[in-house]
């Protein structure tokens, strides 16, 4: 492992205990003495609950060395919004007449894009580097999560051209301040490499090598021993390996095992129904698997996350 906060991810279908799981690592990680954090990017939100705690966007401490959050879907805009401004401050200085109506069909043009991704982006470069040992995201189901690792490399061309549009208007704006008033006209006029577009272009960029960093991250695909789930995740692996993003391991969540004083006809249905369904998933994956029980009642409260964890490691 190279220097830096480990970053795991956790993804899958909808449904099939993706926060369970993330909260689970998370508590794991820090009873091991990394100082962690846990991060639900899923707008509907369930991170808290698992710990039976109230959470919001900041992180919250929730046990020793341990530390939780919950995006909110707004978190993010505002870098995004500070580059429209940008570009908007560069037209003005342009002689180009923009009120507020004409700000608010910039954004709604597409510049701005989907507020949960974003966000989720956000918390990803704020906190790759941050005063923690490990950082792990529970992310939204499989389409925002596929559309997250699609966000860095379209941003960063939709950046790209943003900054291309902005030299241009200000060499045109410099050229005319100049013709009135000369060489002065370039005094105070400030680093392009400083400025909002460039600056956020970067940050996204950086996102998206981190992702692909096996030295630093990890994702795990958790499923169900269901049929829609197991397909849902050779799905996303493939696409993850497409995407050059490194899996570490699928999660089998909510095996049913066969109490050993329970001989009636469900138990021994659905025993054998999720051992076949297990043996499926072990010969269509080339991938670690681990098992994680179904647990009686909620998996909610650190006892209940105890009991996970020991299955992930």
């Amino acid at each position: 492992m190279t220097d830096g906060t480990d970053i795991v991810l956790y993804g899958g279908k909808g449904g099939v205990g993706k926060t369970t799981c993330a909260a689970a690592h998370a508590l794991a990680a820090s009873r091991a003495g990394e100082r962690t954090l846990v991060v639900s990017t899923d707008p509907a939100h369930s991170l808290g609950d698992s710990f039976g705690r109230s959470l919001t966007a900041e992180p919250t401490e929730v046990d020793d060395a341990l530390f939780a959050a919950e995006v909110d879907p707004e978190t993010g805009q505002d870098a995004f919004r500070n580059v429209v401004e940008a570009l908007v401050a560069e037209f003005r200085d342009a002689g180009l007449r923009l009120d507020e109506s004409d700000l608010e069909r910039l954004f709604e043009a597409g510049l701005i894009p989907g507020g949960d991704e974003v966000a989720a982006l956000e918390y990803i470069a704020r906190y790759a580097d941050a005063d923690y040992d490990t950082v792990v995201f529970d992310t939204a189901p499989t389409g925002h999560t596929l559309r997250l690792l699609d966000l860095p490399e379209v941003l960063a061309e939709t950046l790209g051209v943003a900054g291309d549009v902005q030299r241009r208007v200000r060499r045109t704006a410099r050229a005319a301040r100049s013709m009135v008033l000369g060489p002065a006209a370039y005094w105070g006029s400030g680093d392009d490499e400083s400025d909002a577009v460039v600056t956020l272009h970067d940050r996204v960029e950086a996102v998206g090598t981190l992702l692909r960093d096996p030295d630093r991250t990890r994702f795990r695909v958790v499923l169900t021993p269901e049929r829609m789930a197991i397909a849902e995740s050779e799905r996303l692996v493939a696409r993850l390996r497409e995407a050059d993003v490194p899996v570490d391991a699928l999660v089998v969540n909510r095996l049913f095992t066969n109490p050993v004083d329970c001989d009636c006809d469900r138990c021994r249905r659905d025993a054998t129904r999720h051992a076949e369904r297990l043996a499926a998933v072990r010969e269509r994956f080339d991938l670690p698997v681990r098992r994680v029980p179904e647990l009686d009642g909620e998996a909610q409260g650190l006892a209940a996350l105890e009991r996970v964890a020991a299955a992930l490691t």
